[in-house]
């Protein structure tokens, strides 16, 4: 490594083009992302640039080599938040600072990452859309020193959505049409919580509680109170009429802090019939709302929503479809993935020129595939493309992969979309778009592809005759 007291330092830039404060931030002051990354895209950069193969173009694609055990599908989702993170990758005075003082990098790698923007094109599935192993969900293309920095910040961004989305898809599945509300908040990081809170949104959750989601991507929120708020006051019935007094009788009463039965009556007798819901935290749930339902129609409140909480997930909301609940709300399952809180999705290299490239490049001409021969993780080389097969029902059959454009059949579907050109990101849009999206890709799958039981993937991924594993 040179020494930095013996070099020129590079040129820092301006800082006011990262904000001010803290270096890691863009020219509005959005936080930024270049350092959410792992030490050694660092030291492969700085290796391949004493190398030359930095210059070198390349092709990095993220796949999942299989889905987690007995899952049918999996839910891409976190595209829109990664294209943020990618124009805001940029590294700011203070973080060069950082790097030199701690010798993390040379200079001639910190003059490179004092100007870094990425430049390259992207592609990748919509959000919302389904995804089976091997399905190139993302296709990054750009020199290796552009591409390679972004490995850590794509992972980590599309493996947690991606895990997320894929358990809240399987929930509003064994929901049949009652809402959710997404309120796992209080059981993973901060930061975290608002992007679970997207990607359950995206796979069809109603609400959530989570105000940052609300205020940042327009997830719509929900909340009234917890049993603090009962025990707080002199009397349950004292925190009933204060609650509808300040909140109106539509609102939702926590009936389980005591007695249920009891606390169900007295919510009546002081919100009336036209009380908008109860909620049920604790106990016997599937006997319990018999129980209330019974108990809110005896009483005349017939249109009294029955909302259930309390460390659910698919399997237990599907024990009670029978039960007369109107709603659930989900937290702990939902934000660690229901069993699978990562997606399992690598990001490779597939492609690469031999010689340095110089202004611009489109297309995959000229790239030679390479793949890693590992035991147990063999890769396949090659820039791909993909199309979802499907009858002419529209029904899906099979995840297709080439290493050549696709040429689909009248009933087929293109999967990968243009993301990025030539830095320059063209491929934003509404979350609602992915939202409706993703009820429709449901809908293309076969029956037995909602099934909640293990099974295999629920369409086969066929890899072109023009394909090869190395």
């Amino acid at each position: 490594m040179t020494n930095p007291e013996n070099s020129e330092p590079p040129d820092l830039g301006d800082l006011s083009a990262c904000g001010a404060g803290a270096g890691a931030a863009s020219s509005d002051g959005t936080p930024g992302t270049a350092l959410l990354t792992d030490h050694y895209e660092l030291t492969m950069l700085q290796a391949a640039l004493h190398s030359g193969a930095a210059h070198r173009r390349a092709v990095f694609e993220v796949f999942a080599r299989h889905l987690p055990h007995g899952r049918r599908y999996g839910v891409v989702a976190g595209t829109g938040r990664l294209l943020d993170a990618i124009e805001r990758f940029r590294f700011c005075p203070e973080e060069l600072s950082f790097l030199r003082e701690t010798r993390i990098a040379d200079e001639t790698t910190l003059r490179y990452l004092a100007s870094y923007r990425f430049g390259g094109n992207a592609w990748g599935y919509a959000e919302g859309d389904l995804y089976f192993p091997g399905s190139p969900i993302l296709v990054v293309e750009g020199t290796f020193a552009e591409a390679v920095v972004l490995e850590t910040v794509a992972l980590s961004i599309l493996n947690h959505d991606s895990a997320i989305a894929s358990a809240a898809s399987r929930m509003v599945t064994a929901a049949a049409g009652r809402p959710l509300i997404e309120m796992g908040s209080r059981r993973t990081h901060e930061a975290a919580a608002v992007a679970a809170a997207r990607a359950a949104y995206i796979a069809g959750f109603a609400s959530t509680s989570n105000l940052r989601a609300r205020f940042t991507y327009g997830v719509p929120s929900s909340g009234t109170s917890a049993h603090a708020f009962t025990l707080v006051h002199d009397s349950e019935r004292h925190a009933f009429t204060s609650q509808v007094q300040s909140l109106g009788a539509g609102t939702t009463l926590l009936v389980d802090t005591y007695d249920v039965q009891r606390a169900v009556r007295t919510a009546i007798e002081v919100a009336g019939t036209s009380l908008g819901a109860v909620r049920i935290d604790s106990g016997d749930l599937p006997t319990l709302a018999v129980q209330v339902r019974s108990l809110l129609d005896s009483l005349g409140a017939t249109d009294t929503r029955i909302i259930v909480t309390g460390d659910l997930d698919e399997y237990s909301i599907a024990a009670l479809a029978v039960a007369p609940v109107d709603g659930y709300g989900v937290g702990t399952s939902l934000v660690t993935g229901s069993g699978a809180p990562t997606a399992a999705l690598v990001y490779k290299l597939v492609a690469r020129s031999e010689e340095a490239v110089s202004d611009g490049f489109a297309g995959g001409d000229g790239l030679r595939p390479v793949a890693k021969r590992s035991v147990g993780k063999p890769g396949r080389g090659g820039r791909k493309w993909a199309v979802r097969h499907r009858t002419d029902t529209r029904e899906a059959l099979a995840e297709c992969i080439s290493l050549a454009p696709p040429d689909p059949g009248p009933s087929d579907r293109v999967l990968l979309r243009e993301l990025v050109r030539e830095g320059k990101v063209v491929g934003r849009e509404p979350l609602s778009a992915a939202r409706e999206r993703h009820r429709a890709v449901l809908a293309e799958l076969p029956a037995y592809a909602l099934q909640l039981s293990r099974g295999y993937p629920a369409i086969p991924t066929i890899f072109g005759p023009d394909d090869h594993e190395e």
